[in-house]
């Protein structure tokens, strides 16, 4: 107890010495206030270290045996303390927040490295995308992979930093200690000695060092730098790479661990840290769309059968395109049938992947009904990225994960390799699979999905026209993540309520909530009045789609008849927000709550500057009635 009151009076002590903390008073530039801070303080650098010390040794002696709000899931609307309501355990949100602690070394180095001119390999920068895309809510639950994602992030640490080592400018003093140096004994290289080790690198230990308001605004950077990261790893499989996207990585975790101390407890400057995520994440979803149309072709309307056929059948969900598509190659000379769930759906918008005799429909709805979808599915189940949630005893035979997902118990394979698929397909052949009789048992929904932004745009005549003739009122963006919470279906009402002079645009998960409903036409255009435009990253072709109207209009984006209403869960739909505030956007509605990890001080100023507000979940139509207005 003695350690973390020390660490609290140092703390305070700290931020009375550069006495510039107060958020609304330290908000230069992008908000709009002057900072009277100074910009250098020796005492505040000579404290720095000790604080963040004993800080850990007091994260480390708390009472909780976690902590974790990096979802909307946050218990209490606080954070989880005990087990994640995802199921994460103590111990895997330990070697978690030791991975990421890992993963900033080595980005200090890979940061210092390019400075001086040292190459980082692109394997470095896939490694550090993937290491941060297995953190994410609903990835991996297996403590034992976590493990090997530490030992290497040290092994392509060590190596850059010997490498700079020999560099005479390098900056030694940082390459001596701390976070470019910490390394377990290899020895005892096991999850017990290093979930003690992660416990005092966590958010408990942030909030001791820099308060809650700037912790909160860090947390919210590295949340949304995990879902950029994921996103990349998404790019880097269909062959997209940015070496800008790596390097700014390197560079945010750099600042976040050895930048500037009164920089680092500067509220502003950790803000507009948090927005260059958000246009970095830009380019990645540029990327991830460029990949998916080379790979794939140009996404096209197309109606989904939601009627399973008869024989041998394999369910695959998650993101990952580029592993669907090896999935039907192979199954189709098997003769297995392969049906979509959550977020694989848009799949069916692309040409390459229509022709494909083996896409033989979707089953099942989002991510959080898959207990029920699995268990019911009479094939194996590939689970290729989030989300996966710990299974049903009824059907972990059944399941496999690929890549960066994993659950302890479940096989876990490399579809690209030989045996990692032929065992998925003689598994399908033992099984039963459809039979006429479980079909007769299903209801045939037709889903309308493959509105990509060429589509949309290319009725941009018809829609402009709609405009002026008062048509088209206003056009609703209502997309993101699905969650199990009652208080989603704000988002079904919100869709339903909405009268038929508007449109809506719909990306992610979060359209499970409304795509099982008729919306009907717009007027006489022949225009759906529900546009799917395919998975959560597809949000960009929804910016592409209001620049470009904006442009036709001779205004703004935030001069446009557009709401958009945002469904958050997890990390990827932070680093989409973060990218619309990077673009300007305004009046933004996030829900169903907003996220834990923003202070009330700086939800304040979100709303000051971007006019961001939660939806009124009990309340959508009054929502819409000033939306509307």
């Amino acid at each position: 107890m003695i350690w973390r009151t020390i660490a609290l009076e140092l703390n305070r002590s700290l931020n009375r010495i550069r006495y510039g903390l107060t958020p609304l008073g330290s908000v230069p530039k992008v908000f709009g206030t002057k900072n009277h801070g100074p910009s250098e303080n020796s005492l505040v650098m000579r404290w720095a270290f000790p604080v963040r010390c004993m800080a850990s040794v007091a994260a480390a002696n708390h009472s909780t045996d976690m902590f974790c709000y990096q979802c909307e899931q946050a218990q209490f609307r606080k954070g989880c303390t005990k087990v994640g309501v995802c199921g994460k355990s103590p111990q895997v949100t330990a070697l978690q927040d030791l991975l990421i602690y890992v993963v900033k070394g080595l980005s200090v180095c890979a940061n210092m490295a390019v400075k001086n001119g040292i190459e980082v390999p692109r394997d470095v920068s896939e490694f550090v995308f993937k290491a941060l895309f297995s953190t994410l809510t609903n990835v991996n639950f297996d403590a034992s992979r976590f493990l090997i994602y530490i030992k290497e992030a040290i092994g392509y640490r060590d190596a850059l930093r010997k490498q700079l080592l020999a560099v005479e400018d390098a900056n030694s003093k940082i390459l001596m200690s701390g976070v470019t140096t910490w390394t377990p004994d290899m020895k005892f290289l096991e999850a017990t000695t290093l979930e003690n080790a992660g416990r005092t690198f966590g958010v408990e230990a942030e909030r001791e060092i820099y308060g809650a308001d700037v912790a909160g605004v860090r947390h919210m950077v590295l949340y949304g730098i995990k879902g950029l990261a994921a996103y990349a790893s998404h790019a880097a499989a269909l062959g997209e790479f940015d070496p800008i996207v790596s390097k700014f990585i390197f560079e945010a975790f750099d600042f976040l661990e050895t930048g500037n101390i009164t920089d680092r407890m500067n509220l502003s400057k950790n803000l507009e840290l948090a927005l260059r995520v958000g246009e970095t994440n830009m380019r990645v979803l540029e990327l991830l769309d460029r990949g998916h149309r080379k790979n794939f072709g140009i996404p096209s309307p197309a109606r989904v059968s939601t009627k399973p056929k008869e024989g041998k059948a394999i369910l695959v969900s998650g993101h990952d395109m580029m592993d669907l598509a090896t999935i039907l190659k192979v199954a189709e000379s098997a003769g297995i049938n392969v049906y979509t769930h959550g977020e694989l759906l848009p799949a069916h918008g692309y040409p390459n992947m229509r022709q494909f005799k083996s896409l033989a429909g979707h089953f099942g709805g989002a991510w959080q009904v898959q207990k029920t979808d699995f268990g019911l599915f009479p094939g194996p189940v590939i689970v290729t990225t989030n989300c996966v949630i710990e299974p049903l005893k009824s059907y972990n035979d059944r399941l496999y994960t690929l890549n960066e997902c994993g659950v302890p118990g479940i096989k876990h394979v490399d579809i690209n390799t030989p045996k990692g698929m032929s065992q998925i397909i003689e598994h399908a052949q033992r099984l039963e699979g459809f039979t006429r009789e479980k079909i007769d048992r299903i209801n045939d929904r037709k889903l309308m999905v493959g509105f990509g932004w060429e589509a949309i745009l290319g009725q941009s005549e018809k829609i402009l026209k709609a405009v002026e003739t008062g048509a088209l009122k206003r056009v609703f963006v209502i997309g993101g993540c699905d969650g199990s919470e009652n208080k989603r279906n704000y988002f079904t009402t919100l869709a339903e309520a909405l009268p038929p002079e508007t449109l809506i645009l719909t990306m992610g998960c979060a359209k499970y909530r409304f795509n099982n409903k008729e919306f009907g036409f717009l007027g006489d255009s022949g225009i759906p009045r529900l546009l799917d435009l395919g998975q959560c990253n597809d949000s960009y072709g929804a910016v592409l789609i209001a620049k470009t109207l904006a442009g036709a209009l001779n205004t703004d984006i935030n001069s446009l008849p557009l709401s958009i209403t945002l469904s958050w869960f997890e990390q990827k739909a932070v680093a989409v927000l973060l990218s619309l505030l990077s673009l300007g956007v305004q009046n933004i509605r996030v829900g169903p709550v907003l996220p834990a990890f923003l202070t009330p001080t700086v939800r304040s100023i979100l709303e000051e500057k971007f006019h961001i507000v939660p939806v009124d979940i009990r309340h959508p139509l009054d929502d819409i009635k000033i939306m509307m207005a």
